[in-house]
Parts: C-alpha cells; structure tokens; sequence
C-alpha cells in the first residue's frame, strides 16, 4: 500500500465564469482530499483569470481516488459557487510527479472555465520494526 505526501501547486485559473455583475470576482479555492480541507487565498478583484501560485500539502494512500477542488467566489455576506474540478491521483502515484496540467471546471455539468495545477507524489519512508530509532530505510 502506497502512503506518502501529495504537494498541490495551484497555479491559475481562466476562462471562469464571473459570478459579481458590478466587481470583477475574487476568486478562492477549497481543495479536498478525503476528509483533509485546505483553502487558498482570495485573488483579490482579479475576476476569471485569477493566479495563485500557492503549495498545499496533503498526506495521502493509494486508496485515495482523487482532488477535488471547488472553486469560490468570496463576497461580502454568502460565498458564490464558480465551478469545480476532480483530478484523478493515480497517474501522480505511478509517475511521482506530473507537470503544471490544465484541468476542466464544471459547474451543473457544463465547461466553465480552466483550472492548471501541478502535482508531486513523495512516499512515506518506513522503517523495520527491529531498526534502531532515528535510522531509516525503505522497504517492502
């Protein structure tokens, strides 16, 4: 069973659907992997094609299907809903590392916009129960 550390490299996004009619929107995204919630920065009045450029950090198995990322958009009284996405984790389980990708928003089953991210899978190290604390290795 693979268990290790899953880094998100949330990029950008375009193409987004603007949800304020006055303002440009201020984009946030809610990154869920299984139970773990993470949430980026709002890219202030930077509208549909907000950067972030921000490194999450999840723990992670190999039974753990997928991203999920729901993009927001922060307001004054209740958040609007832009549009979301599911990566699926096992191409970065296989290969290790996948480079910035664009992925597709949805939002009530229809393209939305682009979100791009890159990942990086590092496994956990392990060690033998009759090892000596402190030193390490890996094995199966």
């Amino acid at each position: 069973m693979v268990h290790g550390k899953l880094e998100v490299l949330l990029i950008c996004a375009k193409g987004l659907e603007d949800t304020d009619f006055l303002n440009n929107m201020d984009p946030y995204v809610v990154l869920t992997c299984r139970t773990q919630e993470q949430k980026s920065s709002v890219a202030k009045g930077a509208g549909s094609e907000p950067e972030w450029n921000e490194t999450f950090v999840f723990t992670v198995s190999d039974d753990t299907p997928q991203l999920n990322l729901k993009i927001m958009d922060s307001d004054l009284t209740n958040d609007d809903f832009v549009g979301e996405a599911t990566v699926p984790l096992e191409p970065v389980f296989q290969e290790g590392s996948l480079p910035p990708t664009v992925h597709q928003v949805i939002k009530e089953e229809i393209y939305c916009g682009e979100i791009k991210l890159a990942l990086t899978f590092t496994p956990a190290e392990t060690r033998r129960p009759d090892e000596e604390e402190g030193t390490y290795s890996s094995w199966n």
